[in-house]
């Protein structure tokens, strides 16, 4: 792997170098992780012009984090209370070099005011998401690690829908998911698990509440698996009792339909709007536009939340190997709701269309 993140670090250099700056700091834990392989909490990396230094606040000595890529050079700040990124950039100047990219949008202004007092002659340029466009685009190991996080998230789902519901808190069922995840492999959760029951089924980001499972309830599980690092999701809608009610079959219908629609769209060179447009237009035309999400789907991978976003005014086009949710949904105050999420990877046609990573059956299922 070390050949792969000195990849990573070649084509951020490129960049650098292109806008203007021969070095970079890079102190998004992600983006560390992303180029370093694995870094301890707080570290930061340092692109410069003679070498790369990981800069840590202390010893990486913690074997649950993994050990950084061997051709980096693993620096320690020699005291506590130290700031790595402060270090970092007096070791860019050390180095020579005239200006540093950083990242604007991770630092806050007390730390660049920091970073500024230590090399005041050094040129501040902004490295903008220049990390997070290089991992828009997943190579077959990456996708492997979400392939192996979503297994782990269906077992532990289809555990789950094996087990006496009623009468169970949301709260119980999400903590039984979490324990269960960890216990397949998962580093842990990849979010907090949301179970919904009731009322609240359908709604997007619910945090489980003392609710317990009632017979004819609609019952929504959104969970996921961090696997070394990689972060997947998958959402599922079901019935708790023998047979759902004629109102429930149909809405749980036009979100399958809605989400089916957004998968089918998946596709190289397909546009972010578009694949949100072929979702969301299946539940407009039923008359629920002013109840949907913001959202259709997102990137995931080494945070739940990445590019690319599938959303109305989204700018940009898919490219092969993203990986991707697609997560439409309908809540009806008062009566719950459904919501059907997968992780996918866009693939083009001839390797046989978009790959489902989530495979737990999307049949409604009278639990």
């Amino acid at each position: 792997m070390s050949e792969v993140y000195a990849a990573r670090r070649t084509r951020l250099r490129e960049r650098c170098k292109a806008s203007g700056s021969a070095a970079a700091l890079v102190s998004r834990p992600a983006n560390v992780r992303y180029l370093a392989g694995a870094a301890p909490h707080g570290a930061v990396l340092l692109l410069g012009e003679t070498e790369d230094i990981l800069l840590c606040p202390g010893p990486p000595d913690d074997p649950a984090e993994g050990r950084p890529d061997e051709a980096l050079h693993v620096q320690s700040l020699p005291g506590a209370g130290g700031d790595p990124a402060v270090a970092a950039a007096g070791l860019a100047a050390a180095q020579g070099g005239d200006s540093l990219a950083v990242e604007e949008h991770h630092l806050t202004v007390a730390r660049h005011r920091a970073i500024r007092s230590v090399v005041p002659r050094l040129r501040l340029a902004d490295l903008g998401g220049a990390v997070e466009q290089l991992r828009v685009v997943k190579d077959e190991e990456e996708i492997s690690c979400l392939r192996i996080g979503a297994e782990i998230a269906d077992q532990a789902l289809g555990e789950l829908l094996e087990s006496i519901l009623v009468g169970r808190t949301e709260r119980h069922l999400a903590l039984e998911i979490e324990r269960r995840l960890v216990d397949h492999g998962a580093d842990g959760p990849a979010f907090a698990t949301s179970v919904a029951t009731g009322p609240n089924a359908g709604r997007r980001g619910h945090r489980p509440t003392d609710r317990r499972v009632e017979e004819g309830d609609f019952l929504s599980v959104c969970l996921g698996a961090t696997y070394r690092g990689y972060r997947c999701e998958i959402g599922r809608t079901f019935v708790i009792g023998t047979s759902p009610a004629d109102w429930q079959i149909e809405l749980y219908d036009l979100v399958f339909a809605a989400q089916r629609a957004g998968r089918e769209s998946l596709a190289p060179g397909a546009a972010y709007r578009d694949v949100d447009r072929a979702a969301r237009q299946v539940l407009d035309s039923a008359g629920y536009a002013e109840r949907l999400p913001a959202l259709t789907g997102h990137g995931v991978g080494l945070e739940i939340d990445e590019d690319p976003q599938l959303a109305p005014s989204a700018m940009g086009k898919l490219d092969a190997c993203v990986p991707v949710t697609v997560e439409p949904g309908v809540h009806l105050p008062g009566r719950g709701g459904v919501r059907i999420d997968d992780t996918l990877v866009v693939r083009p046609e001839a390797d046989g269309g978009p790959e489902l990573l989530t495979i737990t059956t999307k049949e409604l299922l009278a639990l």
